[in-house]
Parts: structure tokens; C-alpha cells; sequence
């Protein structure tokens, strides 16, 4: 598909690259064969958003920007090389010049909060006995026992890192709404969506982990995506 861009995949808090799995098998039988799926060190933005931009900086050619949950403010954050096409947000943070996914957080709060706790070393966990009912709801129980067991946890820190130029005042973006979402409040995602006017805006009844309960759909907007900004 010479004609279509490269897709970069960016994962948020709680997670790897491997929460993309299905939707990378989905993009492959859909004829997309330049994939790529980028691991942030989840340390602070500056770091996830420069592991982010060397990504696409070894990719020849236009690429879309997918960013799940705080991947969102990573791509906004790096969203603005030249050879990024388009940005597509699934259940994500979008923030705005100077804010950080913990002041969008605060102003409404997810229903999941009081189940997010610091380690020692200032790390932020979701309780393994609390977390698929506050990340992934609408998985099967095994689905949701390895991403508790796997799950990533972001220096705390990492919430109040604020954007500095938001690239979805300069690219065009898509945006996914969960309704069910227990991390991020359903009417923030509402909210930042509706700020960035996108050329679409769905809403899926799905957990905050949309992208591996409802893959299909998720998969038609990159896909949607992809072929508006070919």
C-alpha cells in the first residue's frame, strides 16, 4: 500500500505497545504492512514524546500519529514533524498549550480515581484486583488478568507534565470516544475532542481499553484516516 501512510501506534499509562495487539493484526489484514507500535519509557512527556518523534524520524514518508489514553498527549506533543500526516486519538488526552493530562484529569475526575495508588519509588499503579473494572471492563476476565499483572506504571510526575505546542492546531485529527471510559471521563474526552474539531468523532460503548475490546471499530477510523490524508 504505497500509497498509504505508515502508522505509528502510541500506548499510554498502564500498558505497552502489546496493548495495540489487536489492532495491529486488524491493520495487516487490511493490506497495512508499514506498522509500527512505539514503547514509551512512560519517565515524563519530554522523554515519551522524543522516543516518539525518533520513531518517526527512521520512517521515509508520511506517517499517522495513533495515540491511546495519555499516548494522546504524547502525540501532541510530537505530533508536529513534517512528515506527520494526521493525528488520530482513541480514548486519549489531547491537551492544550500548557496543560497536562493531571489538570484535565481534576476538572472532571474518572470514575476509576481512588483505584490509582503511588508505589515507594513514586510510581502509579491500578490495584490488580481493581483493574479491569476500572481499565478494561468489557474484556474476558483472562484478557484482563495479564494486562493487571502487565500493566505499566507511569512516574506519577509524568501527569503534571504540560504540552508546549499542540499539534492538533496544525494537523488534522480523528477522535474516538468511550462511553463507558472509568480512567479518563467520557465528557473530558467530549470536551477535548470538541475542541479540536476533528474531521471525525465517534463514540464507542467501551471501556477505556477500546482498542482491545472493540479493535474492528477502532481499526476503521485509523483506517478512515489513513485514507483521507493519502
Amino acid at each position: 500500500m504505497a500509497d498509504k501512510p505508515a502508522i505509528v501506534l502510541v500506548h499510554g499509562f498502564w500498558g505497552g505497545a502489546a496493548h495495540w495487539a489487536k489492532v495491529i493484526v486488524e491493520l495487516r489484514q487490511r493490506g497495512y504492512t508499514d506498522l509500527h507500535a512505539v514503547e514509551n519509557p512512560l519517565t515524563s512527556l519530554a522523554d515519551d514524546a522524543e522516543r516518539t518523534r525518533k520513531m518517526v524520524a527512521q520512517i521515509n514518508g508520511p506517517v499517522l500519529l495513533v495515540g491511546h489514553s495519555y499516548g494522546g498527549a504524547v502525540i501532541t506533543e510530537a505530533g508536529d514533524q513534517p512528515n506527520v500526516a494526521g493525528l488520530v486519538y482513541i480514548a486519549a488526552f489531547a491537551p492544550d498549550e500548557g496543560e497536562s493530562p493531571g489538570q484535565i484529569s481534576e476538572q472532571l475526575p474518572p470514575a476509576a480515581f481512588a483505584n490509582i495508588a503511588p508505589d515507594s519509588d513514586g510510581y502509579l499503579w491500578i490495584a490488580q484486583d481493581k483493574f479491569q473494572e476500572s481499565f478494561c471492563q468489557d474484556l474476558p476476565d483472562d484478557e484482563a488478568l495479564v494486562m493487571a499483572v502487565t500493566q505499566k506504571a507511569p512516574l506519577g510526575s509524568t501527569f503534571g507534565d504540560a504540552v508546549t505546542a499542540p499539534a492538533w492546531k496544525i494537523k488534522p485529527t480523528w477522535y474516538q470516544v468511550s462511553t463507558e471510559d472509568r480512567m479518563i471521563n467520557p465528557d473530558n474526552e467530549r470536551r477535548m475532542a470538541r475542541r479540536m474539531n476533528p474531521r471525525t468523532l465517534i463514540e464507542l460503548p467501551a471501556s477505556h481499553a477500546s482498542l482491545a475490546s472493540r479493535a474492528k471499530a477502532v481499526t476503521d477510523l485509523i483506517d478512515q484516516a489513513a485514507n483521507e490524508v493519502s
